[in-house]
């Protein structure tokens, strides 16, 4: 037996420090250099939209080929999403997320130097690999470091970075395709993921590695076929870029990949994505329910660029200048959803929130060509606002049931679901345009046709409440530390 430790202990004052360092660290240094890597995914999938004209020109090929440059990178995210979680238990998450960082520079830098159409496809196929392993891991360092009573506020100061990402991305995509070259729109990733690395090796704790499952080869082939095909499928819906019947028989491939795959994981232990997960009541009210959500607003962003300078006749520049203020309304909620979720609890805030986001898309309708600009600001900073407290409180409650040696595969379950729905949103937008369009018997897109499509949107999101009515009271009250 050793001897008694006589050696004073300190004061209490003394620990105090060291404690609130340790507090400041898991609560807000660490989520936000994780963000800044999601910042990186964010703002280049946003301001590569700008620069697609004046690519197209420096590759000589035509601009709706370069479609191609997008649909890339969602293949390449769908096909290496699953295998996120399993390389994090493999080989420990920390180690993976800044390979991922790393590899996201390069690739960039690739994109940024590529003289021609397959090295930048090829590029764009790597940088969305990076991508796939970057979002879900990083959050997962995130879980396992933080205890769940903190894990609210860690998750808004995460997502912070992340939301700037598609609200700055147009204007500076289009500063820099106006004022610069293009390929600065690649290039100004380097500094971000060089930064990121060093804050990563020094700040973010070490996370142990998870025992490993036998890798799912059948699993990981199955789910990146259907997602890749039912993500491509819905990027050309209502676009006339494919055939209807290619169209057609991508969505019937997905399904049916996707199909087999859940037979395949029924009883497997080992399958690469945990399928059990959704039985748990919050995570598949986070998920599920919150996936009508999170398809309004892959909608949200085509919907107000097609009013904004297709029907309002706004430059690029202009329109993203104006609909920059709702990153100050979501930035502001990312403040206060904490006290709110605690005060309240999810199941309120979230079924009282559906009905004002709702409302916020339905606004968005009531737009005129006259419209005050400071009105159309005021109201997109009130809808950021409030969605913002909606995807805090979602991306909160999903991992209130889920254990340590689940949170991988919880993670990049997420992850999937989050991809798939925003390309269904996209898609729903420009089917749904393109069925309004033909309902006015219009020839080209006018503010009169988009308008319409912004209730439908919002009503979309009310389906989300089915989900969330069935939750107890006290659902996740663990992860706000909230007492009855």
């Amino acid at each position: 037996m050793s001897e008694p430790d006589d050696t004073p202990e300190p004061p209490a004052q003394a620990l105090e420090p060291a404690a609130g360092a340790h507090a400041l660290r898991r609560g807000w240094i660490v989520p936000a250099i994780i963000g800044s890597g999601l910042l990186m995914q964010t703002l280049n999938a946003t301001v590569i939209t700008n620069a697609l004209p004046a690519m197209a020109e420096a590759f000589g090929v035509d601009p709706l080929r370069l479609n191609l440059a997008i649909t890339m990178y969602l293949l390449a995210s769908a096909v290496f999403l699953p295998v996120s979680g399993w390389a994090a238990d493999r080989f420990g998450a920390k180690r993976i997320f800044m390979a991922a960082m790393v590899l996201y520079a390069l690739s960039s830098a690739a994109c940024g130097f590529a003289q021609t159409l397959p090295q930048l496809l090829a590029a764009r196929f790597l940088q969305g690999m990076a991508g796939a392993m970057m979002g879900p891991v990083g959050r997962l360092v995130l879980l396992r470091t933080t205890p769940k009573s903190e894990l609210v506020g860690a998750m808004s100061v995460l997502t912070m970075p992340a939301l700037l990402g598609p609200v700055i991305g147009p204007v500076i995509g289009g500063a820099i395709v106006t004022f610069a070259d293009w390929r600065w729109i690649f290039f100004m990733n380097l500094p971000v993921a060089i930064a990121g690395v060093a804050l990563v090796r020094a700040f973010v704790p070490n996370v142990k590695e998870q025992a490993v499952s036998p890798i799912d080869g059948l699993g990981i082939l199955l789910t990146g076929v259907g997602l890749a095909a039912l993500i491509f499928g819905f990027e050309n819906l209502g676009r006339s870029f494919l055939p209807p019947g290619v169209v057609a028989g991508l969505f019937i491939g997905g399904f049916l990949s996707l199909g087999l795959y859940w037979r395949h994981a029924r009883g497997n232990p080992h399958a690469i994505i945990d399928l059990s997960i959704f039985r748990l009541p919050t995570f598949q009210a986070a998920t599920v329910g919150g996936a009508f959500m999170r398809v309004a607003m892959g909608a949200n962003p085509f919907l107000l660029a097609m009013l904004l300078q297709v029907g309002f006749g706004l430059s690029a520049f202009a329109a993203g200048t104006m609909t920059f203020i709702s990153a100050v309304g979501a930035l502001l909620m990312k403040t206060t959803a904490p006290p709110i979720l605690r005060r309240f609890g999810f199941r309120t805030v979230l079924l009282a929130n559906a009905l004002v986001v709702a409302a916020s898309f339905a606004a968005y309708g009531l737009f005129r060509p006259g419209t005050p600009h400071w009105i159309i600001m005021s109201v997109l900073a009130v809808g950021g606002f409030f969605r913002s407290l909606q995807f805090t409180s979602l991306n909160g409650m999903a991992y209130a049931e889920v254990g340590q040696d689940r949170m991988s595969r919880a993670s990049t379950t997420a992850s999937m679901v989050q991809q798939l729905v925003q390309s269904i949103g996209i898609g729903l937008a420009a089917a749904l345009l393109h069925f309004l369009m033909r309902a006015r018997g219009d020839a080209t897109l006018t503010w009169q046709a988009v308008s319409p499509a912004f209730p439908i949107v919002g009503a979309i999101t009310l389906v989300s409440a089915l989900w969330f009515v069935r939750l107890p009271r006290d659902a996740g009250d663990e992860m706000n530390a909230r007492r009855p």
